[in-house]
């Protein structure tokens, strides 16, 4: 019997999500657990699995936005009827007579000749507004574009309208060259005569937020609505530099060379188990507590910022936390992450000493009741058993939520990070 293949609901609070392509083909066998099409999601692009086995009878929405529980595709033997599935939704017409609003009432004669002449106009006018026969017609035949998701991108950053772009592609559809071309394509006003310009030569460049951009703005939004207060301090990273350079010697060849945020991951983790009230949820007055220390840190990507979680970082050594940060930063500038590995997290480090920055503050990550900022390492004059010293030191900020933190375990967990931090052997 055929089955249908309904859009997931791949997390809580999840209502829709956008189909970009399919892994394959109407008329293909596909078995259970294959990935079977690209869903991007408020968070995410990842492969979705085939919840059945057979044939690839129906694809029902080749590419687009739909909601969770609408029939995408159907997957059965081979000759089955197809059932008949949900239809994809359509965008409302934009005919002139349908939204045009209600007029008085008229005479019984002359209404529905008005009417009709209406309705004459809206056909004359979309006849005049098709393009031309040397224009770039629409890659589809029923008006919606078919376009790669690059393309689409390309063309939203350089405000690209993807109904004028001639596809090259299978079936017309548009890939991220035809865009390009479009770019450096004259526009019919260059390649005539001159003319005195009209416009402003420079316009401003208006960006449809994406759906990860929304997600940070709708969470940040609330993140600020949380009584915060901030604590700081320096560490001295003497001992963690020599730690590190020390495994990086004894690193074999093909595995991942540990960094100082492999390090600060550990020792992070080590300080959360000996304060769970850091290691924390908290919503709808009501805090809670975790055992384990799923730390997340703060990756920055193409389409913004993600927050993927290292599991267990407590009982995991240092070279399988290396290996882990590794996958993860990969996978999240490839845009193959999926939506577990962005979910639970308890803890978050958010590290900017890359860019050379000295000290910031982060903003909480919700529902978690703290985060870390960390600065670059810098060569600072401190004073050490009264004498003037030359040493490598670390600002470390922690953001923490009033609601569930006091000042006092708040301090004692960042002087514990702190402390095994200049001496990182006490947290292995």
């Amino acid at each position: 019997m055929a089955t249908e293949i309904k859009l997931p609901r791949l997390g809580q609070g999840m209502e829709s999500g956008t189909v970009v392509r399919w892994l394959k083909q109407e008329g293909e066998r596909v078995e259970k657990g294959e990935p079977l099409y690209e869903l991007d999601t408020e968070k995410v692009t990842q492969e979705v699995e085939a919840d059945a086995s057979g044939v690839l009878l129906k694809i029902a929405v080749q590419e687009g936005e739909v909601p969770v529980g609408q029939t995408i595709a159907v997957v059965g033997e081979e000759g089955e009827a197809v059932p008949e599935a949900e239809p994809e939704p359509e965008p409302e017409p934009e005919e002139a007579p349908d939204e045009a609003p209600e007029e008085l009432p008229e005479e019984e004669g002359s209404r529905a000749p008005a009417r009709d002449e209406e309705r004459e106009r809206g056909r004359e006018a979309a006849v005049q507004a098709e393009p031309q026969p040397e224009a770039p017609q629409p890659s589809a035949a029923d008006g919606r574009v078919k376009a790669s998701p690059l393309a689409r991108r390309i063309a939203r950053e350089r405000g690209i309208e993807l109904a004028q772009v001639r596809g090259t592609g299978p079936e017309g559809r548009i890939v991220a060259e035809d865009v390009e071309r479009a770019v450096a394509a004259p526009t019919p006003a260059a390649a005539g005569p001159a003319a005195a310009p009209t416009k402003p030569v420079a316009e401003p460049e208006v960006e449809q937020l994406t759906s990860i951009r929304k997600t940070i703005a709708r969470r940040l939004t609330k993140a600020w609505e949380a009584p915060v207060f901030q604590l700081v301090m320096s560490a001295d990273m003497t001992r963690t530099q020599e730690l590190r350079e020390r495994l990086i010697e004894l690193t074999r060849e093909g595995e991942t060379k540990p960094t100082v945020s492999d390090v600060l991951t550990k020792v992070c983790a080590a300080a959360l188990m000996r304060y769970p009230q850091v290691n924390a949820h908290y919503a709808d007055e009501t805090v809670t507590r975790f055992s384990s220390a799923d730390v997340g840190m703060a990756v920055a990507t193409d389409r913004g910022l993600v927050v993927p979680v290292i599991r267990g970082a407590e009982r995991l050594t240092l070279a399988e936390i290396a290996a882990a940060r590794a996958d993860l930063v990969t996978r999240s500038r490839e845009a193959k992450l999926q939506q577990a590995d962005l979910e639970g997290g308890t803890f978050t480090i958010s590290n900017l000493g890359m860019y050379g920055i000295e000290q910031f503050v982060a903003v909480l990550n919700p529902p978690q009741v703290a985060i870390l900022a960390v600065g670059a390492i810098e060569e600072k004059p401190v004073v050490v058993d009264g004498e003037l010293d030359i040493n490598p030191m670390m600002s470390l900020t922690l953001t923490c939520d009033h609601r569930a933190l006091d000042g006092s375990v708040a301090s004692e967990f960042l002087g514990t990070v702190r402390a095994l931090l200049e001496e990182p052997g006490l947290a292995l």
